[in-house]
């Protein structure tokens, strides 16, 4: 007898609702989603080591599920190290709503014993560019807040999925191998260190993690607004988890590229950089690439590096003076922000040197690093901040 006969002719006469049935049939899967525990958080933490004795980290919470579920991990993982965490609550200032959602998330923090601040975005918005002047003010706001705290770490909780949606979207750009290898683990400011330990992390395994503590979040609608290109990348399924290089991959081409740079570059007592042109002449065209990039970004002050076929005219440049055999003005162009050019220092010897165009200098963001740290990535191995 089939499924169908079985269930009598009421029931034939009713077919089942497949929303009613979908719904519960979620609920279980759901369920089935282990949340991260302490000892895997530990885990992620350990390549960011070592802290200090007592650690105290400050996190950027929103509100919603990721970065709540990255506060609620943080505060246990400090807590078991005799520490404590900071929560620091950005208000952009952008929805009537959004001074009660950032109070309530304080009080939802505070109830657990995570200390909290409220940091606003005062001022005029503008009306263009949105989601990047809201990002600038964001970071600027929280090492800010990391400053005044006299804090090292900043954590952020992008995971696995923001980072499937970055590559898709630099590889829209067409980037190179570095765009390509999506965020990094740790990146190195002069107010602190910005720490993403849930990079490997899915979003579903976040959610499992707060709803474990029994707590609710804080959705923001802008996540859903397809205005915006991260948006499209999601909804769309143009992000492809597992598509991020390998963190030992990524650590060992940032390691190389940062034994170049310490053999190649040359940094004057005034701050001023020089590229030792013989030096960089005889370096693959990938790594001459790469450190140019890393270079303007670095003393132009600019959130990332000149487009790849800019640097690769650029790069191709930097080998012309001793074929030329001579130094001088006729030489000289720029690139992003930067004058490259090329003189004769001691003995001789031709260098590239490297200033930021005259007012073209972004003081707010002079905190790019300029050597890139080996470790850039989840999972490797070694220290990231100790040489």
């Amino acid at each position: 007898m089939s499924e169908l006969e079985a269930r009598g002719p009421e029931d034939m006469s009713a077919p089942s609702n497949p929303i009613a049935i979908a719904a519960p049939m979620r609920a279980a899967l759901l369920a089935m989603i282990p949340q991260v525990e302490a000892a895997e958080f530990a885990a992620l933490m350990a390549p960011f080591g070592p802290f200090e004795s007592k650690p105290v980290l400050a996190v950027a919470v929103s509100g919603g599920r990721d970065s709540l579920s990255l506060a609620l991990l943080a505060h246990d993982w400090a807590v078991a190290r005799e520490g404590w965490v900071v929560a620091l609550i950005v208000d952009h200032g952008l929805r009537p709503e959004s001074e009660t959602e950032a109070r309530a998330t304080l009080d939802r923090l505070g109830g657990l014993g995570i200390a909290g601040e409220i940091l606003r975005w005062s001022g005029a918005k503008p009306a263009s560019g949105l989601q990047q002047a809201a990002r600038e003010a964001r970071y600027r706001l929280l090492f800010a807040a990391c400053r005044r705290r006299g804090i090292l770490h900043l954590l952020a909780a992008h995971q696995a999925g923001d980072q499937a949606e970055t590559v898709a979207m630099r590889a829209a750009r067409r980037s190179g191998p570095d765009g390509l290898a999506g965020m990094a683990a740790v990146v190195e400011h002069r107010d602190a260190r910005l720490l993403r330990p849930l990079l490997g992390v899915s979003r579903d395994r976040l959610t499992a993690t707060v709803r474990a503590r029994g707590l609710g979040w804080i959705d923001d609608p802008s996540n859903d607004d397809r205005r915006f290109e991260r948006v499209r990348v999601r909804q769309d399924g143009g992000a492809v988890p597992g598509a991020v290089m390998e963190p030992s991959a990524r650590a060992a081409r940032e390691r190389a590229l940062a034994e170049a740079a310490l053999e190649v570059l040359e940094v004057g007592p005034d701050g001023a950089v020089a590229l030792d042109h013989v030096l960089v002449s005889r370096s693959s065209r990938e790594i001459a690439v790469r450190l140019l990039g890393r270079l303007v970004q670095s003393v132009a002050g600019g959130d990332h590096p000149p487009r790849r076929a800019r640097l690769e005219r650029a790069a191709a440049r930097l080998s012309q003076g001793e074929m030329r055999g001579k130094s001088g003005k006729s030489q000289d162009f720029t690139l992003s922000g930067c004058c490259l050019m090329l003189r004769q220092g001691a003995g001789r010897r031709l260098r590239w040197i490297v200033r930021a165009e005259s007012g073209r200098t972004k003081e707010r963001k002079r905190s790019q690093p300029l050597v890139p740290a080996a470790f850039f990535a989840c999972g490797a191995s070694g220290p990231p901040h100790l040489g």
